[in-house]
Parts: C-alpha cells; sequence; structure tokens
C-alpha cells in the first residue's frame, strides 16, 4: 500500500486515509479464513464503498481543481491536482488487486461445485433457459441507446452498467450503441443445477448472449460488447425556488445527482481503441476525471446481494440476538427503565427494544408527546409506522427527519411525506446544519406531573442496518439527562438560541470545548504524575484541531489507545509527536459503528456514547449529541466492550506512517472480538 507521501507532515490525508480503510475491506475479501460467499460480499462492499468515495470525496477534490485553487491547507499538505493523481493510482491498484481477489473466488467456487459461467461456456438446455429468461424478464425492460455523430448523447445514470456495442456493418461502417443493466432484475441468474453443480450467469453475460436478439434488425458482421460505468459527483444541489417545499428540493437534488458532473470512468480493459475514444468523445470525459481500466465487469457492488444458493456452510454462522438481563419484551419497558438504566447493544442485542418502546408509547393513553430524531430508515421502517401509530391515537409527535441523509433521501422523503399525512409535526433540521444526533424522548403523565423516559443513540433506528451494525442505545427515565435532550428539540426550533448543558455535549456549540475540556483534565493529571489515560473508538478522525489536541495530550504523556475503523488522519507512534498513541483498526463480519469516548481510570473514569466522530463536519456543521454513562454497571460494560476490541489480534489492523494495514500480531491468546462480544454479553446472561 501506498506510504504516507510526505513524511515531515503532522497529518496523513484523510482520502489517501478512506482508501486505506477500504483495502482492510478488501483485506477480508482476499483473506481465506472468510467464508466463500461472505469473501464475494466484502467484494461488493469494496466496491459500493468506492462508488461512494468517487460521488463525494474525488468530486470534492475536483471542485477545489477546477476552481484553481491548491487546497494543501484542507489536504493534509497535498495539492489537490497531485492528489487526484494520488488517487487514481492507488485505485488502478486496488482495483487490480480486487480482480485477482475475485479469480481466487472463482478458483475457490468452482472447488465447492459453483460455477459462473459466462456466454460462452453455455450449453444447449442452458441456452434455451436463458433466451426465454431474457423474453420473460429482461427484454421489456432494456434501455438501448443507439449512438450516431448527429444525436447528443443523453445523460449517463450515475453509477449503472453499460455495455458498449460495436457492429461492423455489412457496408464496412461502424455502429456504436449503449445497453443499459436493468437495475430492475437480479444482476446473477441462477441456473438450472445439472449433476449436484450450482451454475450462476451474469446478466450481462446473458445480455451478451443475447445480442442477436436486441439488435436483429441491424445488418453487421461482426458485433462486440463490452462494460463500462460513470460515476457522477453526488453533492446535493439546491435551487432557490421560494415557491417549493422542502422536500421537494430535495426531491428535484437527489433527480439531478443522476445527471452530475462525472468524475470517474471506469471501462473493460480489452475495449477496442476506437469504441473507448468514441465514448470518451461523446460523454465529454476530460483529464481531471479518474480514468480507470477495469476487468469484464463493473459494479461489484452487485455482489453484495450475491445467491446463497443454499449454502449455508459458505456463509458466516447468523447470530440470535440476545436479550437484555432484566429488559422484557412481554412486558412494560417503561416500567423498567423507571427503575433504573438499560444499555442495548446491536446487533448482539436484539433491536426489538427500541420497537418495542416506541409501540408501547403510541398505545399507551398516558403518554402525551414523542419526540425523535431520524437520520436513516429501513425502506421498510416499523420505527415508522409506530410513530404513525402514535399520531393516530392523538399522541403529539414531533420528529426531526433529516432528509440530506446522503444517498437515503428517498427513503427518508417517502416516510416523511406518510407521516405528514397523519398529522406527525416534521422538523427539516435546522438551517446549515445536518442533523445527526440519535435521540428520542417521551412525555408520560404520572399523577399531576409528566415524566421523562426516553433513548440515545450511537446508531440510526434501523432494522436493517442494526442486524449488521454494532451501537450502543441507552434507555433512560434519568431527568438530568432528558431535559436537556428536550433542549436539543427545543433547538431545532428556536435555533436563534443557544442552550447551555450541563451533561450532554452538544455539536455545534460545544463538542470541541467540551472534549477539549476532558483532554485538558488528562493533560492536567499526567503532568501531576497521576497517568493520563484516554480511550477512544470512533468511525474516523480528520478534525486538524482534535488531532493537535491529542498530540498535546501526548506530548504531556498522557496514554492513548484509538480504535478508527475508517479514516484516521492522526500519524501514532512518531517521537516528540505522538509516541504515546496507539492506533487499530477493526474490520470483520460487522460494522463498528459507536463512538464511545473514555477519560481517565480508577474511580474518577468518564464515558461517553456519542453519534459525533472526530470530523469537522460532526464537530461545527452537525447537531451530535454526545451523552454521559452515570449507571456504573454499563459504563463498566463500556470499558470491557473497549478492552475486548482493544485486545483483537485476528481482525485488529495497526495503522502506522507506513499505511499498509499490517495485523496486529502478538503472542497472546487469539481473541476476534466481535466473536468475545457474543460470548461476553452470554455470559452476563448466565449470570
Amino acid at each position: 500500500m501506498t506510504k504516507l507521501e510526505n513524511p515531515e507532515n503532522r497529518y496523513i490525508n484523510r482520502e489517501i486515509s478512506w482508501l486505506q480503510f477500504n483495502a482492510r475491506v478488501l483485506q477480508e475479501a482476499s483473506d481465506t479464513g472468510v467464508p466463500l460467499i461472505e469473501r464475494l460480499r466484502f467484494l461488493g462492499i469494496f466496491s459500493n464503498n468506492l462508488d461512494e468515495f468517487f460521488k463525494v470525496r474525488y468530486a470534492t477534490v475536483k471542485r477545489i481543481v477546477e476552481a484553481g485553487k491548491g487546497g494543501k491547507n484542507e489536504l493534509g499538505g497535498i495539492k489537490a491536482k497531485q492528489l487526484l493523481e494520488i488517487i487514481t493510482q492507488i485505485v488502478i491498484n486496488q482495483q487490480a488487486e480486487s480482480i485477482r481477489v475475485l479469480d481466487e473466488i472463482d478458483t475457490s467456487l468452482k472447488q465447492e461445485c459453483i460455477y459462473i459461467i459466462n456466454e460462452s461456456k453455455l450449453n444447449e438446455n442452458q441456452k434455451t433457459f436463458i433466451r426465454d429468461y431474457y423474453f420473460q424478464n429482461i427484454s421489456t425492460a432494456l434501455v438501448t441507446i443507439i449512438l450516431n455523430d448527429l444525436v447528443v448523447l443523453p445523460n449517463l445514470k450515475d453509477s449503472a452498467a453499460y455495455l458498449a456495442v460495436k457492429m461492423e456493418m455489412k457496408d464496412s461502417t461502424k455502429q456504436f450503441a449503449l445497453v443499459e443493466i436493468p437495475k430492475t432484475v437480479d444482476r446473477f441468474v441462477v441456473l438450472p443445477s445439472e449433476d449436484e453443480k450450482s451454475y450462476i450467469i451474469m446478466v450481462d453475460d446473458l445480455l451478451r448472449y443475447c445480442l442477436s436478439d436486441i439488435f436483429n434488425i441491424f445488418d453487421y458482421d461482426t458485433i462486440s460488447a463490452h462494460m463500462i460505468k460513470i460515476t457522477r459527483d453526488g453533492e446535493l444541489d439546491f435551487d432557490s425556488d421560494l415557491s417549493k417545499s422542502f422536500v421537494e428540493k430535495i426531491s428535484d437534488s437527489v433527480k439531478h445527482r443522476e445527471v452530475g458532473e462525472p468524475v470517474r470512468f471506469v471501462y473493460d480493459k480489452t475495449i477496442e481503441k476506437d469504441t473507448l475514444e468514441y465514448l470518451m468523445q461523446k460523454m465529454g470525459i476530460d483529464n481531471t476525471d479518474s480514468i480507470i481500466p477495469g476487468g469484464r465487469y463493473h459494479n461489484k457492488r452487485d455482489y453484495m446481494g450475491f445467491p446463497s444458493l443454499g449454502r449455508k456452510d459458505l456463509m458466516y454462522d447468523k447470530i440470535t440476538p440476545l436479550r437484555v438481563k432484566g429488559l422484557s419484551l412481554e412486558t412494560s419497558i417503561f416500567d423498567a427503565i423507571s427503575k433504573k438504566d438499560y444499555m442495548v447493544h446491536a446487533p448482539y442485542h436484539t433491536f426489538s427494544y427500541i420497537v418495542k418502546f416506541l409501540r408501547e408509547a403510541a398505545l399507551d393513553p398516558k403518554v402525551k408527546t414523542i419526540k425523535i430524531t431520524i437520520y436513516r430508515l429501513a425502506q421498510i421502517s416499523h420505527v415508522a409506522s409506530s410513530l404513525i401509530n402514535a399520531a393516530i391515537n392523538g399522541k403529539t409527535v414531533t420528529v426531526s427527519i433529516e432528509l440530506r441523509a446522503r444517498f437515503d433521501e428517498e427513503a427518508n422523503i417517502h416516510y416523511a411525506q406518510q407521516m405528514k399525512k397523519e398529522g406527525v409535526n416534521l422538523i427539516f433540521g435546522v438551517p446549515g446544519l445536518k442533523v445527526h444526533c440519535k435521540m428520542c424522548v417521551i412525555e408520560r403523565e404520572e399523577g399531576k406531573k409528566l415524566k421523562r423516559y426516553g433513548f440515545i443513540s450511537t446508531g440510526n433506528f434501523n432494522e436493517s442496518t442494526a442486524k449488521i451494525y454494532t451501537d450502543y442505545t441507552l434507555f433512560t427515565s434519568k431527568s438530568s439527562i432528558l431535559k436537556e435532550v428536550n433542549k436539543v428539540f427545543n433547538f431545532f426550533e428556536t435555533n436563534y438560541r443557544i442552550y447551555n448543558y450541563k451533561h450532554l455535549i452538544v455539536s455545534p456549540h460545544y463538542t470541541k470545548s467540551g472534549f477539549f475540556k476532558l483532554i485538558n483534565q488528562q493533560i492536567e493529571k499526567s503532568k501531576n504524575g497521576e497517568g493520563g489515560y484516554i480511550r477512544l473508538k470512533m468511525n474516523s478522525l480528520s478534525s486538524y484541531d482534535m488531532v493537535d489536541k491529542l498530540y498535546e495530550a501526548s506530548n504531556a504523556g498522557v496514554k492513548i489507545d484509538m480504535i478508527t475503523r475508517g479514516i484516521c488522519c492522526l500519524i501514532p507512534g512518531v517521537k516528540g509527536l505522538s509516541e504515546n498513541i496507539r492506533v487499530i483498526s477493526i474490520v470483520d463480519k460487522f460494522l463498528e459503528h459507536p463512538r464511545v469516548y473514555i477519560f481517565g481510570k480508577d474511580e474518577d473514569i468518564k464515558v461517553y456514547i456519542s453519534s459525533a466522530d472526530w470530523m469537522t463536519r460532526n464537530i461545527e456543521n452537525r447537531v451530535e449529541v454526545s451523552c454521559p454513562i452515570y449507571n456504573e454497571e454499563i459504563k463498566q460494560e463500556i470499558i470491557d466492550n473497549f478492552d475486548l476490541c482493544w485486545s483483537d489480534n485476528v481482525k485488529a489492523r495497526l495503522i502506522n506512517t507506513e499505511n499498509e494495514n499490517e495485523y496486529r500480531v502478538d503472542d497472546n491468546p487469539k481473541v476476534r472480538s466481535q466473536i468475545a462480544l457474543y460470548d461476553y454479553y452470554l455470559e452476563k446472561l448466565k449470570n
């Protein structure tokens, strides 16, 4: 992997750091210890991640170049134009590695009697099946664009895959065309099994076989097809039409994303030169775009949906989500959390507790109000239906729903429209800020008073991602916490007021200063000989201010252990800069998602769960909430969890100046933290 370009810099460039994170995902695809079908799915995740990277981060750097700016200060010491070149080279190398990994997996699949075949390897029965499948399932969904010099090429869809077709006509002319791979059909077509062997053909190759049917009106001698894909700038642009609602503006912006500026062009490297030149000229691809030669297939993200074929032996064992001791799905959750706080740790614990809490609130005649923030909803959301149910039952339901949750806007718009129709009070964020905090508070009439119950989470209230993302949700009735949660909701509606908080740390006003204060306390302890200690777990660290503060703490002697899944702009282990900082990254079966911040040790330890990474956007441009953990049992549970993750010597990689994603190796017994955490919770239930 690429080494740090300029070692004297204080930071690792965030784009390069992100690409190294995605290399860790690709490592999972190449790991022969990972079940075979799961390896294919990791390959799909790698590709999907890369698509989003180009839509957002590459597009941002490209805009800096086009604006004529250097961008060196913003990009960690690398000029924007140079960074585009570095990114393209890294991605070309990673794409080559992904092709190698795919070939290796294909060989292993054959050993398991699973054959992914192309159009040249079909037997007669398979040919008959495929032509019937084409006419029954695909032909009516197919979009075919005939190209010529007189017709302007329509905007190709972002991240859609196309077959670029060249016909050598009998009159010695050439005819070009594009066939769009339909998203409405499965990318993998399972053919009838034969002799206990499974056969799969990709829909791309099925279309290659059926080219004569697609182009039967043309008089050609030869025909060929090669895949291309274009990725467009994924930034939303809002118009200023005052007559449009915010929902309409977001909807229009999502549609506009399909025709944003191209930022990456991927093509089959075996494509004929004249076809490639013709297409690039028609599409207006220029040298600031990332032009990447690839293999026969693109959109490898579709491997995330590779069919299981009933082969459980080639997939991860599914875990059974556990219950939380003392918290029942069969009795009142309000009664339970009125007595003490509870913590749900998905996916080890069932997400059903969150839905049960909302459904109970929707039905309970004593519940008067429900307030909740929503960032990413599942396509089929029991959370949304519970809130609608509550509104129908006469509760005052307020939902702050973020319509700008990147690439999830459409699901959120759909449910926002449904909720509005049923009388839910919708708040569309705060001007200039995304609402990224995850929290809920309800008010329940008990005697002559209103008592608050609620939860604060590190993750989205999303049933689908809760099965694969690790996240904490704290259930509480603690008035000191929930009173301040209510203040955050007040801020949504009166955002000209800045509220004070004694317990919560809230962005954009207090996150930097709040965590600086906690870090300063550890600096003072270290200076006083008491041994400052900080443990951090987050998705990404890219705020230079936060990095510099950690460098300051390290130089004061504070020991800092960090687990960052994704971006890490901090350079650990450098003498005189960060010699007291150690950083690892864990990529495994589940996506590590919780943000946990632990300061100190022994009796005065402070523990926070948070929706906020230490990125500039989370600190300055979003509404985020970090919540202290006061329950001693839960506090110890989170510390235990961190220590288990820190001891991982199976799936943990070392983050260092070399950026080589080396696995941590030590002489301790093997610990795979995600397996160990499930066992930890099993043991807690027994005890």
